[in-house]
Order: structure tokens, then sequence, then C-alpha cells
């Protein structure tokens, strides 16, 4: 059949005509594909099978930036200072409000980069034949005329008209339809359905923005999700204006009294007030959430929900599937047991009752096998008239092929579900379960293999063992996990028999029947009580079954993570607080999952934990910060003011230090940081009082400091170089305490990242050098005073200071 026609020439009303005409109108062969030179020349005529998202403007994108409460308190300022005349002040509020605006625009447009990347990684894919050849391909690089294979969990990635076979497609998310659509030959498969039962070919006829729906399937999705954390952050906040509100109600009150013009300090009190306000919360949040991402997409892990990292802190217990994760997903034909056969016809058989197409590791491993053994060799040409896949309600694949022409049927499948196929006794499967025994004995898993006329009784021909080795690093893995605090349960469809001694081998020493779950019943009815707590694993688990586990587990009060790779599997992934989809997973479950791994095995998850944790303590760490730093500075001037009677630092002072402090504390997220060695927990009120006794205690020393200052170096009489005292003191208390809140051990226990510690540089060079620059209200002081008050700040921060932190966290712990 040639395949060059152009396809420009395809009429439109190709969905309606017959299978022959579309394959010819197509100009493909269904049996051997496009050949690449035509691929590519179909590429450049249609493109990629993509389409173009709808994205907003930059430009707009960076307007946003000056609306919002820390920009309106700016613009607020700006308005007063135009009012006062202060030209100065409004001079340096403009720009501070410009360098707001391009710093959050700059760090989210980078943040979402990683998301798109993220996208670009993790897309749908196809298996497709071509030159004869099946293959595994990126949807997006599929073109009309290409010849597909789809499966149950597939979601389908162009309009497809079926060639073979039958299926049912969930069209739910394009017609709003809720009930199953079969389809047969010759029926339409919608780009963006997802297949729930059945396989079969089918030809592309539409892809990228022709499809009918135009649009693309994607796994990558809420690029900017509710946290935990965030919640979290947003009662301390309110807890802390609160506090800095009534703070400066008692300054405008005492201001008032004493004959102070209103208007002249309500610049300082709005800046206070905004010193409350997490300016660069929104930046912090998506910078560590993007930068954890793209930490684990190096390690092979892909983020689709960014909050998938803050979950993995909290979880406590994982779920793994035995095949791929602990095993190395490698099955061999180990040996075959003949029972009215001979092994190589049993072996045969075996092989006819498997497809390629499926690259099922089951099907692949008969193939191999009858390939190696050179079966065919011999025997008349086959001819397949149809196939039944796996399906984990049926546990058996069916064929019926024409050979010599007869017809034959040909099975294999679970021991239990083939014998009861072929009629066989209770005794007689008694004897074959006693051999199967044996079998699991060593870890193998056993097939029963039948045949038969197409219309007339099966016969059981043998069994056939397969063995998949565990994973040379499976049983350090677990360790790891465990040493996390991570508990680790096995889940196989396997015999109770063959999941033990796997189990064994790799530490997992007590392993359940799914069925003693299963009678628990309701786990709401439980309540708190822990079902699982004693058991490692459980065997004879259907993909359903795993929902039922996620539930229980979640019913003990646990933080469940659960891998899965199959359709069925989807409603696990998705009740599970880290769903996470292993490497082979079928489209639907990458879909449902948080998480996507892009190898075997459980080196990638350990380090999932591991950079949640991280980004945890990144967050811990700007919200002590935030608390410790905001206290000090409203209660410092609201004293201050007090005990002295004036303002000890003006609004531009102050201005000037909240966005120096706060914009170079966004490097946190980059920071080098120690995982805990436990799951972590949203009960922070432990950190929440270290921070409040930080605060506190800068307080004193500021004030101590304050007090020196006003009564030996003269500052009394000197209102000007009051303001740059007290504007150096509260930046060198800033930059040292960050410097020790960043570890919960002592400051010196880890070094800080490189791009942290030179944001904290040059945030104190930078508000140092403010001083010498001649600015109105800010002068220099005396050459030695700026390094006596960086040295003190720095014996109080790292000495006085980190000891109460660390006696007060191991009080806590």
């Amino acid at each position: 059949m040639p395949t060059d026609q152009p396809l420009h020439d395809i009429p439109p009303d190709i969905t309606a005509k017959t299978v022959p005409e579309t394959l010819a109108a197509l100009g493909v062969d269904p049996q051997t594909g496009l050949a690449n030179a035509d691929v590519e020349a179909r590429r450049k005529e249609n493109g990629y099978n993509e389409v173009a998202d709808k994205k907003e403007r930059p430009f707009l994108q960076f307007l946003g930036k000056f609306w919002g409460l820390s920009a309106w308190m700016l613009e607020a300022i700006m308005v007063l200072s135009a009012v006062l005349g202060k030209m100065p002040d409004l001079i340096v509020v403009s720009a501070l409000l410009v360098v707001n605006a391009v710093v959050g625009f700059t760090q989210e447009h980078r943040a979402a980069g990683v998301v798109e990347t993220l996208r670009k990684r993790l897309q749908v894919s196809a298996r497709v034949l071509r030159g004869s050849v099946w293959t595994v391909i990126p949807s997006r690089e599929l073109v009309p005329g290409d010849i597909l294979r789809v499966r149950p969990g597939d979601i389908v990635p162009a309009d497809v008209k079926l060639l073979d076979g039958q299926v049912s497609v969930d069209e739910s998310a394009l017609t709003g339809e809720s009930k199953d659509a079969d389809k047969d030959p010759g029926g339409i498969l919608s780009s963006g359905s997802l297949v729930r039962r059945g396989e079969g070919n089918g030809v592309v006829l539409l892809t990228g923005s022709k499809t009918f729906f135009g649009r693309t399937t994607e796994l990558v999705r809420e690029a900017k999700p509710k946290l935990h954390i965030e919640a979290v952050v947003a009662k301390v906040v309110w807890w802390l204006l609160l506090v800095v509100g009534v703070l400066l109600a008692v300054v405008a009150a005492l201001s008032l009294s004493r004959g102070v013009p209103l208007l002249t300090i309500v610049p300082l009190l709005l800046i206070l007030l905004m010193s409350a306000i997490p300016v660069a919360l929104p930046v912090m949040f998506a910078v560590s959430m993007a930068f954890g991402s793209k930490e684990l997409a190096k390690r092979g892990v892909l983020v689709t929900r960014l909050s998938a990292t803050e979950d993995a802190a909290t979880m406590d217990v994982l779920c793994v599937d035995k095949t791929g994760t602990i095993t190395l997903n490698q099955l061999a034909v180990t040996g075959v047991i003949p029972l009215k056969a001979g092994e190589a016809d049993v072996l045969w058989a075996g092989a006819l009752a498997s497809q390629a197409a499926n690259q099922d590791p089951i099907d692949l491993a008969f193939l191999k096998a009858a390939a190696d053994r050179h079966l065919q060799d011999g025997r008349p040409a086959v001819t397949p008239v149809s196939f039944s896949p796996f399906d984990a309600k049926n546990r058996r694949t069916e064929a019926v092929v024409e050979q010599g022409g007869q017809r034959l049927r040909l099975m294999k499948g679970a021991v239990e579900t083939i014998a009861q196929a072929c009629a066989l006794t209770p005794p007689e499967i008694a004897a074959l379960q006693e051999r199967v025994g044996e079998s699991a004995l060593k870890g193998y898993r056993t097939l029963a293999v039948a045949q038969g006329p197409e219309k007339g009784p099966l016969v059981l021909t043998g069994l056939v063992t397969l063995y998949d080795p565990p994973r040379p690093d499976a049983k350090e893995l677990i360790s790891q996990l465990r040493g996390l605090g991570v508990s680790v349960k096995m889940l196989t469809g396997d015999a109770l028999a063959v999941a033990n001694e796997t189990a064994r081998g790799v530490g997992l020493l007590n392993i359940r029947l799914m069925s003693d779950l299963k009678a628990a019943g309701d786990p709401a009815r439980h309540g708190r009580m822990d079902l699982l707590a004693d058991a490692d694993g459980f065997a004879q688990v259907y993909p359903e079954d795993k929902y039922i586990v996620v539930q229980h587990l979640q019913a003990g009060g646990h933080v469940t993570g659960m891998t899965g790779d199959g359709v069925n599997d989807a409603p696990a992934l998705r009740q599970a607080e880290v769903g996470i989809a292993v490497s082979s997973a079928t489209d639907v479950a990458k879909g449902a999952a948080s998480v996507v791994l892009t190898e075997p095995g459980l080196t990638n998850i350990v380090a999932l934990v591991e950079q949640g944790r991280t980004i945890y303590q990144r967050i811990l760490t700007w919200i002590i910060n935030k608390i410790s730093r905001g206290l000090l500075k409203a209660s410092f001037v609201a004293i201050a003011f007090v005990i002295t009677g004036q303002f000890v630092v003006s609004a531009l002072a102050m201005l000037l230090l909240v966005f120096v402090l706060d914009f170079s504390t966004i490097a946190l997220a980059t920071d080098r940081v120690r995982p805990s060695p436990k799951p972590e927990t949203w009960a922070i009120g432990g950190f929440i009082r270290v921070a409040v006794i930080l605060g506190l205690a800068m307080l004193f020393e500021t004030l101590f400091l304050l007090w020196i200052g006003w009564s030996r170096f003269g500052l009394a009489a000197n209102p000007d170089a009051l303001c740059t005292f007290s504007f150096l003191t509260l930046l060198y208390f800033s930059v040292f305490s960050s410097v020790s809140q960043r570890e919960r051990r002592w400051f010196g226990a880890t070094l800080p990242s490189k791009p942290f510690m030179a944001s904290l540089a040059a945030g104190a060079l930078a508000g140092t050098l403010l001083t010498y620059m001649g600015i109105p209200g800010l002068p220099a002081l005396p050459g030695w005073q700026t390094p006596a008050l960086a040295l003190c700040s720095m014996i109080c921060c790292l000495g006085l200071n980190d000891a109460v932190k660390v006696l007060m966290i191991k009080e806590k712990a």
C-alpha cells in the first residue's frame, strides 16, 4: 500500500469512512506501519501532536506585582511622602516598589519555567508500529497514519479509528457523560479519552489542534497548589499582625499625647505594619517548591503537583508494589512442568497466548523463552484470530489462533483460574496447588497453560514457573526508609508463600493475606486503631484492594504513600497523600499520581522523602525568622519611643531594612539543609515558642546596645546618628540571627549554601554602604562604631541566642 500520499488530499469526512477506505486515504499498511521517512514528511506538514497553551502576557503578569497588600502599603507611603514633601523618601520608596515587582516576577517566572520543563519531560506515551517494529514514543511525535496500540489505562493521545479489538473508553472529561462508551472496529476514540477495558490497534486520524476536541493531554498540572504550610504561616502572620498592631496603636496614642503630628508618623507605622506582612512569602514558596522539584528531576523523580514534596515530608508509611519496586521486573521462565503435553508444547501454547505489542512482562517472558528455544521451527504457520489481555478480574490471557486449517483456543494465567476453566475437580486442583506451593518456597511464581478447540473443552497441558529476582539494593533502601521513620509495606498479587519468600530477602518478615484486612470491614468503624501496625505487607492483593489499604492506614492516623502502575491503581493513588506512579505506569496512573518515577526501584523514593523534609526545614527556618524579626523590629521601635520620647529609626531606614532582609532570605530556598531523621508534622507550636523567645532575647540585647549608644556615645543629642545606629543594629541582628536560625543544632553544624551566604552578605554590605551615601537622615557613624555593632550582634546571635535555641529545641524534643 502506498505511503507517500499527501495528507492535504484526505477528505474532511474521513471519520465516516470504512476502515479500508480510511487506511487507503491515509496511505498506511496496518501490518507494517509508517516508514521513518514518511513520518518526517507528515510531521513537516502537520506539526507535532500538541496544542499551544494560551499563556498570560508577561507584561500583564509584571503589572500584577503592583497590586496587592504589600504594594498598596508602599504606594500609600509614596503618596504620604509626596504630600509631606519628602522627595528622597518618595524616590527610594518608588525604587523599592519597582525592585519588589522585578524580583517577584523574575523568581516566579523561573519557578514556572521549572514546571514547564517537567511538563515537557512527563508526557503521555504511545505504542506505535513503525517499519514493522513496535516502539514506545512520546505522544507529541504522532502523525496521521500512525498505527497505534491502546490498552487499559492509556490516555488516547490523538483522534484514532479503531482497526481491531473492542474497547470501553471514558469520555467524561470531553463530553461530560459519565457512562463508558463501547467502541468496535471502525469506532472513533477521541483524543483525551481514557481506555477502561479491552485493547486493540487503531490508526491516527487527526493530531494537535485538528482533533475534534482540540486539546492536549498532559500529566503535569496544578502549578500553584494550596499548601498545608501556607495555612500554618497565614495563622502565624495574623497573630504577628495583631501583636504589631497593638504595639503600634500604643505608639500612635502616645505620639498624639506628646503632640507629635499624626501625619508624620503614619509612614513609619505603615512600614512597621508591613514588616509583619510576608512580602516575599509567595516568591519563597514558589522558589522552594520549584527548586526542590528541579533537584528531584535530576534524580529521576518528576513531580506532577508541586505540593507533593511538602506531603512527602510528613509521610510515615509507604506501600510499594513488589514487582518492579522491590524486584527487578525482569521475569524469566525458570522451568516447565508438563502434565498432558511435552515441555516445548506447553511453552509454545503459553507463547501463543501472549502478545509482544502489550510489552507485558509475563507475555515477554514466554515469548523470549519460546524464541530462545526456537520453538517456531518446524511448526505450521500460525495466524492470530483474537486476543484477550490479562485482566485483574479474570486473571488470565486468552488467544484464538488458526493453525493448519484449525482454530485453537489457548489460555494462560493463575493456576486456580485455568484449572476451573478446564473443569478440574477439587482434588485435582488441590494436587496442583501442592506443586505450586513447592515452587513458591523457592520464590517462583507459577502459571498454568491450557489449550483446546475454539468451541471445545480446554485441557490443562502444564505449569510454567517464573522468577523475578529482588533488586540488589532493595534491602538496603528499605532499611534507609525505616531509618527515616517511614514504614514500608509490600503489596503483591502473588500467593502468600511466594510473597513471603521475596519479602524475607529484603527484611520484611510479616506478610499477611489481603482477605484478613478485608474481614476487618469499614476502617471508619475502628477509629484511629491501627490494624496494619504489625504487618509488613499483604499477598493476594487485587489492584482495587490498594484503596482499602490506604483507607485503613489513614484511619490509623498515618500519612500514606502508595506506588502504582495500572488503571485500577488510580483511586488509591488519588486517595494517598503521596501517590507515586512507578516508571512502567500507565498514563491514567501517572495522571492520578502526584509523583512519577523515571527509574525502577526505591532509590528515587528515598530522594523524594529527603527532599521533602529539606524543603520543610527551609520554610520552617523562614517562619522562625519572620516571627523573631517581626517582634524585634516592632517592639524595638515601640519601646524605644516610650523610653526616649522619639522615633529611633526613620520610615525610610525601616523600609530599606524590610526589603534588604526579606528578599535576601528568598535564598533560603537554596540553603544546604540536613533532612530530619523522622517524619515532619504541621504542629509547630514548639518552634513558634522558640521564635518568640529568640525575638524577645534580641529585643533585650538591642535595647541594651541602644542604651549604651544613648548614654555613652551622645546619640541623644544627634537624632540622625541615632537613626543610623538603630538601623545598623537591627540590620546586623537580623543577618546573624538568620545564620543561627537556619540550623536546629549549633549554627556551625552545617555550612550554609553559597547563594544563601552571598545574599546575606550582600544585604549586610548594601545596608552598611547606604549609611555612607549621604542619604538624608542616615549619616555614617564614626569609623569604629559600625564594626563594633557588627561584632556585638554576632556575639549575641551566634553565641548567647544560639545556645538558647539549642537548649529549647532539645527540651522540645
